[in-house]
């Protein structure tokens, strides 16, 4: 059953009984603070894609937002896979998008598909090529898993992913740190696939994942880096972001990335909650619901927001459409701090869609950033 018809069905009785009202909250929280409930990637809940026609060169699909953005995208299906690049034709029912490669049996037409950012699946090594070893940081509730691409700077990268993807987020970036000649460190924090869960199975916006992060660098000094950048995604960037002003080794960070960063949980939620096909009740039921259940000090992530901690320079990038991370929170922090953040807008890419949707541009920002910091 999907999400939209849980909380519809639950939202429908929501006047008449407080138990219902408690029961949609709960429910559209879990869309942001459990991961395992996300049935998809970052660009999950668009309507429904189904194929209209396929063939070895081009795809025809159902016409949506998502399904017409440019860039580059994966499509997944049962015994299939797929990774569509330019939009070659549109009408008002359907998008034609080139087919870059494919793998497995294709879609019969009518087929439903999924539609996400993850075009590089596996691990560096078979995704990119690159030499890399699983390594084990120790976190505060145990080991947590990490892939570590070696290279002769002293200066790491470390990198950590959203709340509803994985490590496999960060891959298309690597290529990049390797030319730059930079060792990465693609971390894990609690509740990820072989970490250990948080103690109350929920995630936090950054408020405990942080420790995570802190113990990557942790691990990063022992292993002799000298400076370190943090790079993050969504709510990856927010862990990064409380990890700069609360660690201790914060006078080691050379630098941070922030790609979509969630700055107002409320809002990121209520995002979630809309492309999940909730109402703005249901939506704003959620967001109280998950600032009760995480305990999230909004005080202190307000200053953070603000940048008023902030003591690294920052590349920040957002794009104005981001449903999930609003834009204007980004342009309100790179306005306060414009002395450490440089802010570049992605127009028309989805929440942490940005290097899907101009892959040269978005690897020239991070080159012409972390150039001089070398």
């Amino acid at each position: 059953m999907r999400w939209g018809t849980v909380v519809a069905a639950a939202a429908a009785v929501v006047a008449g009984a407080g138990a219902a009202v408690l029961l949609v909250g709960r429910r559209v929280s879990d869309l942001a603070l459990r991961p395992e409930t996300a049935e998809h990637g970052p660009v999950a809940a668009e309507p429904v894609l189904r194929v209209h026609r396929m063939t070895a060169r081009e795809v025809t699909l159902t016409r949506t937002v998502g399904s017409g953005r440019r860039g580059i995208y994966a499509l997944d299906w049962p015994g299939g896979h797929a990774v569509v690049g330019d939009v070659l034709a549109t009408d008002p029912q359907t998008v034609t998008r080139r087919i870059e490669r494919s793998a497995g049996s294709p879609p019969a037409d009518g087929a439903e598909v999924e539609l996400s950012n993850r075009v590089l699946r596996g691990d560096p090594g078979s995704a990119c090529g690159l030499d890399y070893m699983d390594v084990v940081i120790d976190g505060e509730l145990g080991g947590l898993p990490a892939w570590y691409v070696p290279a002769v700077r002293g200066t790491w990268v470390i990198l950590v992913h959203g709340a509803l993807a994985d490590r496999r987020q960060a891959l298309p970036v690597l290529p990049v740190l390797r030319r730059l000649r930079l060792p990465a460190l693609v971390a894990s924090y609690r509740g990820d696939q072989g970490a250990p869960a948080s103690p109350d199975g929920i995630g936090h916006f950054g408020e405990t994942e942080w420790r995570d992060v802190d113990a990557a660098i942790r691990f990063a000094k022992e292993a002799g880096a000298g400076r370190i950048v943090l790079y993050g995604w969504s709510v990856g960037a927010t862990t990064v972001l409380q990890t700069a002003a609360r660690s201790d080794l914060r006078d080691h960070l050379a630098a941070l990335v922030l790609d979509s960063p969630v700055l107002e949980p409320a809002a990121s939620v209520r995002g979630v909650a809309a492309r999940a096909g909730a109402g703005a009740v249901a939506g704003q039921l959620g967001a109280w619901a998950a600032q009760g259940r995480t305990g999230v000090d909004l005080a202190g992530l307000a200053r953070i927001a603000d940048g008023t901690d902030l003591a690294a320079p920052a590349l920040l990038l957002a794009s104005p459409q981001d449903g999930v991370a609003p834009f204007r929170d980004a342009e309100r922090l790179a306005e306060r701090r414009s002395d450490l953040v440089s802010l570049h807008a992605f127009p028309g890419a989805g929440h942490a869609g940005l290097w899907n949707a101009d892959p040269a541009r978005y690897e020239e920002l991070l080159r012409r950033f972390l150039t001089p910091i070398l």
